[in-house]
């Protein structure tokens, strides 16, 4: 991590190991700021008062180790940022005017995403944070997996019951509110299709008809034209002077048949009119026929303008000028599917009534399983964390577990050993882990039940507890080791130090007994020139240690006596981890 113009340090870089980091430092050098630009890479909130005096802007710039399957990686990704080599770019920028600018994986993204990120990459516990255990689903999950696989096989299939029981409660509610709207629905295509069904339309009728109609319309204007036409082609015996054109075609070809001998040219001249005084007979012929056969009823033309009426109407509503009867017809063919479904709506609401009684009853079941599991893992949980406490100054402190659950109306709830109760995916249980710091006091919520500095000791008896049920990457610790000293402040440091085994712990400490358990010691130096104060951040090989811990037991880094201490103080602190 790189910070830059925040609070009085002006550059430093702050490389945080595997294990147990401790961050030590003379009070005002700015270890809180270590902490704070944690917050701030975190989605922190952010506070243009920390910009450094004279500076247009803070910046603090982290590089992320993560696992490739990590969920972290997985929402990172999702956002559109790119890992670098299985690491993730986090930055954040503060204006002095009070902008703030977030970047992951070189997108920039809103603060909202580092916060939701940081919610599974790093629990910060210090004595104005907020706790990341302090939230009751992070108590209720950390139990479960604390309480292992007595509790997670029931809660798999009490979540997989859960699904379905809404699943089939929003089907019904769809069928059963919206009842009025589907039998109105029910009513309109019942009463198209059996208009279509009555005038029983075909497929193309209408544009049949409306040739027929055409025809029935201009019947004897067609007759007397056809009529006039054959009169022309064959003659007509009520006008013997008149000449036709068979008569002419048949006086050319008789003028030609006489001399076709001669001429191979005019022999086919003469075959063609022959060609066309048989068509002209044909077509004479046909007209005659056509002249016959017209069809002039006016009842006829009523009984299809009638037909046709009927057809258009159908087309208006149920289909389209284009698409005509062949529209109807399949709009009739949709309609009729879907009253089939909406008909039997009613069959389909008992059929879900009754899988949703049984599932109610399947629920409560497995709800009760769950609340059973819990209070025999919160038992053992109880029990572990009071005895860490013990260890931590804290003798007469007592954690307990409180489940409780939220009593419901009949419809709404459902029965868990003889009580109607609110049931959420994770069963009817609320869970919240209640701290009795003292003999007398009531359980509270460890959020209302201990002071500032206790509650950085209940949070670390916790984590250590939950270590590997709960886990996270990295542990911030800040002041844990508040109003402690001696004998306590040793227990702390080395339950810190068996946190570490399994994840990355970070903390700031005024305790030597402290720090002597770290894996890796930082100090954060200030030094003055004229106004400017600068602060950087330095790794402490062995000698180093030594002295920096001879300055925190006895004010002087260079005292023998003081030396001699933290020599004494380093041993004991690596014998103590490595009989834990």
């Amino acid at each position: 991590m790189r910070i830059r113009k925040l609070g009085v340090i002006d550059d430093a870089v702050v490389e945080l190991a595997p294990g147990f980091t401790a961050v030590t430092g003379e009070t005002g050098a700015g270890k809180t700021m270590v902490v704070t630009s944690l917050g701030l890479l975190l989605g922190g909130r952010a506070d243009p008062a920390l910009v450094r005096a004279g500076a247009e802007r803070a910046v603090v710039e982290g590089r992320i180790t993560l696992e490739e399957d990590a969920p972290v990686a997985r929402r990172a990704v999702e956002a559109g940022a790119e890992l670098d080599d299985g690491a993730l770019l986090v930055s954040r920028t503060v204006s002095a005017e009070g902008r703030s600018r977030a970047h992951v994986g070189g997108r920039s993204v809103p603060v909202g995403l580092l916060a939701e990120l940081g919610e599974d990459l790093i629990a910060v516990h210090g004595q104005t944070d907020q706790q990341r255990l302090l939230k009751p689903a992070r108590q209720r999950g950390a139990l479960d997996r604390y309480a292992g696989e007595s509790l997670a096989k029931p809660l798999s299939r009490y979540q997989a019951v859960y699904r379905r029981l809404r699943e089939v409660e929003s089907l019904l509610d769809e069928l059963t509110t919206k009842a009025r709207e589907r039998a109105q629905e029910a009513d309109l295509l019942r009463f198209g299709v059996e208009e279509v069904s009555a005038a029983e339309p075909l497929a193309g009728e209408d544009t049949e008809l409306a040739a027929e109609a055409e025809r029935l319309g201009h019947a004897d204007a067609l007759a007397s034209a056809a009529q006039l036409a054959h009169g022309a082609l064959a003659g007509d015996p009520a006008q013997p002077d008149v000449v036709d054109a068979t008569t002419l075609i048949g006086q050319a070809r008789r003028a030609l048949e006489g001399v076709r001998g001669h001429d191979s040219s005019l022999a086919s001249l003469a075959d063609r009119l022959n060609e066309v005084g048989y068509l002209l007979a044909d077509v004479a012929a046909d007209l005659a026929g056509y002249a016959d056969g017209l069809d002039s009823d006016p009842a006829r033309l009523a009984a299809v303008e009638e037909r046709r009426s009927v057809l258009a109407h159908l087309i208006r509503k149920y289909g389209s000028a284009e698409g005509g009867t062949e529209e109807v017809l399949a709009w009739a063919e949709r309609s009729a599917l879907r009253l089939s479904e909406l008909e039997g709506d009613d069959e389909r609401i008992g059929e879900l009534a009754e899988e949703r009684t049984a599932l109610r009853s399947e629920l409560g079941n497995l709800a009760g399983e769950l609340t059973r599991a819990r209070e025999a893992a919160a038992d053992r949980f109880a029990q572990a964390v009071t005895a860490e406490l013990a260890e931590l100054a804290m003798p007469h402190a007592r954690v307990s577990f409180a489940l409780t659950q939220t009593e419901a109306p009949e419809p709404e709830g459902v029965e868990v050993d003889g009580r109607t109760l609110v049931c959420g995916p994770y069963g009817a249980d609320e869970v919240e882990v209640l701290l009795a710091p003292h003999p007398g006091a009531a359980p509270r919520p460890i959020a209302k039940g201990a002071s500032g500095g206790e509650l950085s000791r209940v949070m670390l008896a916790v984590e250590v507890v939950f270590a590997g049920a709960d886990p996270v990457p990295t542990y911030l610790f800040d002041e844990v080791d508040a109003g402690v000293g001696g004998k306590a402040a040793v227990e702390v440091g080395r339950r810190l130090a068996k946190l570490a085994e399994t994840s990355q712990v970070v903390v700031v400490t005024h305790l030597p007994q402290v720090a002597a358990f770290a894996d890796r010691h930082l100090v954060v130096e200030k030094t003055s020139d004229g106004s400017v104060t600068r602060s950087g951040v330095t790794v402490l090989d062995d000698a180093e240690r030594v002295r920096e811990l001879s300055r925190m037991l006895a004010g002087l880094e260079d005292s023998e006596l003081g030396r001699a201490h933290a020599e004494e103080l380093l041993a004991a602190a690596r014998a103590r981890h490595t009989d834990g």
